[in-house]
């Protein structure tokens, strides 16, 4: 038997048996318990998960609630870079509540006793935070990415509440098939458990693929992207005001108005900016290296028939 786990920003949030072809989260009813329970664990790393997964939740809330105080608090908390910021720690809190208290809950009971519903609804919002968390950390790069190679263009803060919604709307409406994905099963031993059945052999390859896929190929595609072009463009800034220096005036001739227009476009990247994207970049740096090897590890655990089991 053979576990797999799927996390979120800071925490594992699936719990995969593929012997049987499903995934699971511990979920059973305090009646059902009586019976002799086919599954085990060891008792040393469960310890170890609980003490790891207390500190995660003390760090994400502990952090994300400082900074949604502070953006409160901060003269500037009505512009777009605070906005986006914002709606992120919200996420990376629906992260913490939802992904990593259920499974600090499971480590120190081994089940989690609930009916169906709260199998169905945790797996539900685990999904959620995982994928509200990542877009929202890609809607910021974007914007970040308009604003130093789009400079001039309009700024519209209505704009920008459609596209924070329109993203919790995707994330909400994408995590959907969890809900028919996990129930209620019987998993030997009237033992019940929220699990997951899939076709064999080639369902638990299709779910793992299509979460990393959603949650780390295209973001990381996408940002790789992002970056790329600011990137690029602060070069081009400073290979410019280099090349110009800093007396450059308005010319008479159409050859000195092409050059005061390029690099008067490129001075619109302030300083300001130049940090915000430093931020940002440093956030999307810590994205990349925590799930490159959680990632990494899923894909060979479904792909490769030989990769290391639990126990093994």
């Amino acid at each position: 038997m053979e576990k797999l786990y799927l996390a979120g920003s800071s925490t594992w949030i699936i719990n995969s048996s593929l012997g049987n072809g499903s995934l699971r989260l511990e979920n059973l009813s305090a009646g059902r318990n009586s019976t002799a329970d086919p599954l085990k664990r060891n008792e040393d790393m469960a310890k170890v998960e609980v003490t790891v997964l207390c500190l995660i939740l003390f760090l994400a809330l502990t952090g994300n609630l400082c900074v949604l105080l502070a953006i409160h608090t901060t003269r500037h908390k009505h512009s777009r870079m605070y906005f986006f910021m914002k709606h992120l720690s919200i996420a990376d809190l629906v992260v913490a509540i939802f992904q990593v208290l259920p499974q600090l809950i499971w480590d120190i009971t081994f089940r989690f006793y609930g009916p169906d519903f709260l199998c169905r609804l945790i797996k539900y919002l685990q999904v959620v935070g995982m994928f509200a968390s990542t877009y929202m950390l890609l809607l910021m790069s974007l914007d970040r990415c308009l604003a130093i190679c789009q400079p001039l263009r309009s700024l519209h803060r209505r704009a920008d509440r459609v596209s924070v919604l329109l993203t919790w709307l995707l994330c909400l409406l994408v995590s959907i098939p969890q809900i028919h994905i996990f129930s209620l099963r019987d998993v030997g031993n009237g033992v019940y458990d929220c699990w997951a059945d899939f076709i064999q052999p080639w369902g638990p390859k299709a779910y793992v693929t299509w979460i990393t896929l959603m949650v780390y190929i295209i973001p990381v595609l996408m940002l790789s992207i992002c970056y790329g072009l600011i990137s690029f463009k602060i070069w081009q800034n400073v290979k410019l005001k280099t090349a110009h220096g800093p007396g450059v005036g308005l010319g008479s001739g159409s050859r000195g108005g092409m050059v005061f227009a390029r690099v008067s476009s490129t001075r619109l990247i302030s300083k300001a900016k130049i940090r915000t994207v430093k931020m940002t970049f440093i956030i999307v740096l810590a994205f990349i290296v925590c799930w490159t090897p959680f990632f990494f590890v899923q894909m060979w655990s479904v792909w490769d028939t030989n990769a290391p089991q639990e126990g093994t």
